[in-house]
């Protein structure tokens, strides 16, 4: 039988005063350097400590527990942390988070109360909610004493509640302007939605693009939401998607996607229809030809978020609303126009 861990263990292997671990068991840590407690806490775990580490966490005041939140949204069919943007989000705030002492907890739901269960349960310090809307975040804010922070939240400029957004609306204009400079005058814009960011990125590629002179078509396609009947979609509009040169989708995950039905049905990319997606997911170095994207900081946003949990927990004041920049990265999947196409394509 194994014996018990005890402090003084955790102390002598670390080369710390029973004191300090102690300290830090109990959420003393005022006086503790972070790099200390992510060492104490890291070893407490990997020592399976946690059982009595546990009970204690949840009995202070400050827990070092950092909830994070995500919409399961239908369009994820429950597979919404296998979805590449979310899990490059997570990705960064993990490390964030413990490069500060915190761990963190991850729970998907669409359910908005759910997550005052959570978070009060888990007796948190702070949480990041991605993907929700409105009206749950106004909620959660009138129901919650919990500091939270919001990624790419959709609503005015509201006091009390934290949003860390990027520019989506430039990220489209950038793509747009860079496509109308290469010749472009027929893009096709691909997104499951026409509201909020979405609606924000394809307004920006439009504007981008000069549509209000005239000489220019841009169109929005809205797709279905669901992955089998956004394909059967594509079937059914292939044709019509072939007379235009280009396509700004409103995510790499769509693009992508696309990029591959059209291959499969003999379209070159990007010698018969340029693409361009957004968020600079790693999946985008990984196809061939390599996706053109406008580029957003996963880990710049979670320094932020971190820094504001930080600053909301103290009671002190925080910018409600941060815009992060975008950058349009261009790769093999985008190419000057062989021609203006009327019906079909490859002409």
């Amino acid at each position: 039988m194994e014996e018990r861990v005890r402090i003084v263990d955790i102390a002598d292997e670390l080369g710390l005063s029973t004191a300090t671990v102690s300290n830090v068991i109990h959420g003393k840590t005022k006086k503790i350097s972070d790099e200390t407690v992510r060492r104490v806490q890291e070893l407490l775990e990997k020592r399976q400590y946690i059982p009595s580490m546990a009970g204690i966490l949840l009995s202070q005041n400050n827990s070092r527990i950092i909830g994070v939140v995500v919409n399961n949204h239908e369009k994820y069919e429950n597979k919404v942390l296998e979805d590449a943007f979310i899990a490059s989000a997570l990705n960064a705030l993990l490390f964030e988070l413990e490069k500060s002492g915190y761990f963190m907890m991850v729970k998907a739901t669409s359910d908005c109360s759910d997550i005052i269960r959570y978070a009060s349960m888990w007796n948190m310090d702070g949480l990041v909610l991605i993907g929700f809307c409105k009206s749950d975040y106004e909620e959660l804010r009138n129901k919650m004493h919990i500091p939270f922070v919001v990624y790419e939240g959709f609503f005015g400029d509201n006091s009390r509640i934290c949003n860390l957004t990027i520019d989506n609306y430039d990220g489209g204009y950038q793509a747009g302007t860079y496509l109308y400079e290469l010749g472009h005058r027929r893009v096709l814009c691909i997104a499951d939605n026409n509201i909020c960011m979405d609606k924000e990125r394809m307004d920006g590629c439009a504007a981008g693009m000069h549509a209000k002179s005239g000489k220019t078509q841009v169109c929005l396609m809205q797709v279905p939401m669901k992955k089998e009947e956004r394909l059967f979609f594509y079937e059914k509009h292939f044709e019509e998607m072939m007379t235009y040169t280009a396509a700004f989708v409103a995510s790499d995950v769509y693009a992508i996607e696309l990029m591959h039905f059209l291959t499969e049905r003999g379209a070159a990319i990007p010698k018969d229809i340029s693409l361009v997606g957004f968020d600079n997911i790693s999946l985008c170095e990984n196809v061939s030809p390599r996706l053109t994207t406008v580029g957003q900081s996963p880990e710049k946003r979670a320094e932020l978020a971190v820094q504001a949990l930080k600053k909301l927990k103290a009671g002190e004041p925080v910018d409600n609303i941060q815009v992060l920049p975008v950058k349009l990265i261009i790769r093999e999947s985008i190419s000057a126009p062989r021609q203006e196409r009327g019906k079909g394509y490859g002409k």
